[in-house]
C-alpha cells in the first residue's frame, strides 16, 4: 500500500499556544481512521492542515501534494464535512446541486439526485427548509457524489438523533467506501464507529500518544473480567484501568500480562472508548 497521508515533524502554533507537537504519521489508502481526542487535543487543526487551511511547520504530503502550495488541485480530490453545516440556507437543492456539478470536475449529479430521492429532501426544499438531519443527509448525498480519494469527517454528526447517526455511517460504508478511498473521522461518539474502523489514533494536547491498526489493537490490549476471589491476584499486575459492573472488576492489561491474566477471568476485546479513557489517564499519571 502507498501512504495518502504523510507527515512528519508537523508543528503549529497560535502565538503561544502550540496546538501540534512533532506530529509523525502515515495513513494508507483505503483505511478508515479514528482520529480520537478530548478537546482541545488538536484534532481540528489537524484536519485544516490536511485541508491546507492551516500551514504549519514540518513536513505535510496529501495525495502526493504540498496542501498549502497546491490546496485547489489537492481539493479535487478531498471531501469535507464538518458539524457546522456550511450549506448556504436561501439555495435551494437543484440550484446546489447546479452549482457544484460547475465547480467540481468529479461531480456525478445523476447519483446524487437518486441518494436524495432515498431520503425526505426534495430537489425544490431550500436548506432553510431542512432539519439538520436532512440538511447532514443532503451534504453526505453531494459527497457521495464526487469521485474523491479522501473524505475528511470532523464530528459529521454531532447534534443529530441516533437514528440519523446511524443512517449516515450506515450509508458512508455500504454506499461510498472502498478499498481505493480513505475516510479520516473525528468524533466524540466513538462507540457508533469503532465498528468501522481500520485505525486509529489518539491524540492529546496537540501530540500522538497511540497510533495502531484494529487488529493490533486488539491483541496488545485485553480486557478481563474478574470476580472477587481472585481480585488480589489481578491487582497485583498492574492493570491500567479497573472499573466494577454487577460485583465483578473489570480490568484492562497490556498483552505481556495476557498469558498470567487469563487465568483469572473472562477475557475480553476492550471497547475504543474505554481504552481511550484508560491511556489518557495513564499518560496524566
Amino acid at each position: 500500500m502507498s501512504a495518502i497521508l504523510s507527515a512528519h515533524n508537523l508543528n503549529k502554533s497560535y502565538g503561544k499556544f502550540q496546538a501540534l507537537k512533532n506530529i509523525n504519521i502515515n495513513i494508507e489508502r483505503g483505511r478508515v481512521v479514528g482520529l480520537i481526542g478530548p478537546n482541545g487535543a488538536g484534532k481540528t487543526t489537524f484536519l485544516k492542515a490536511v485541508l491546507g487551511l492551516a500551514p504549519c511547520d514540518g513536513d505535510l504530503n496529501v495525495l502526493g501534494i504540498d496542501p498549502f502550495k497546491k490546496r485547489a488541485e489537492l481539493m479535487k480530490d478531498i471531501c469535507f464535512i464538518a458539524d457546522v453545516a456550511v450549506l448556504p440556507k436561501w439555495i435551494q437543492v437543484s440550484q446546489l446541486l447546479d452549482y457544484t456539478e460547475q465547480v467540481h470536475p468529479n461531480f456525478n449529479r445523476q447519483k446524487a439526485e437518486q441518494l436524495i430521492a432515498k431520503t425526505k429532501v426534495s430537489l425544490t426544499h431550500k436548506v432553510k427548509e431542512l432539519s439538520k438531519g436532512m440538511v447532514a443527509q443532503l451534504h453526505l448525498a453531494i459527497v457521495m457524489a464526487i469521485d474523491a480519494q479522501l473524505l475528511v469527517l470532523d464530528e459529521p454528526t454531532l447534534g443529530l438523533d441516533i437514528l440519523f447517526r446511524k443512517e449516515f455511517y450506515d450509508n458512508l460504508i455500504n454506499d461510498y467506501f472502498n478499498n481505493q478511498r480513505t475516510i479520516i473521522i473525528t468524533t466524540h461518539q466513538v462507540e457508533e464507529i469503532e465498528h468501522i474502523l481500520t485505525d486509529v489514533v489518539f491524540i492529546k494536547e496537540g501530540e500522538i500518544v497511540l497510533n495502531s491498526d484494529m487488529e493490533t489493537l486488539t491483541r496488545d490490549y485485553f480486557e478481563v473480567m474478574v470476580n472477587q476471589d481472585n481480585y488480589e491476584q489481578a491487582m497485583a499486575l498492574k492493570p491500567l484501568a479497573v472499573k466494577k459492573v454487577f460485583g465483578k472488576h473489570i480490568m484492562l492489561f497490556k498483552s505481556p500480562s495476557r498469558d498470567h491474566v487469563a487465568a483469572l477471568g473472562e477475557v475480553q476485546r476492550p471497547s475504543v472508548s474505554d481504552l481511550f479513557v484508560a491511556i489518557m489517564k495513564e499518560d496524566n499519571a
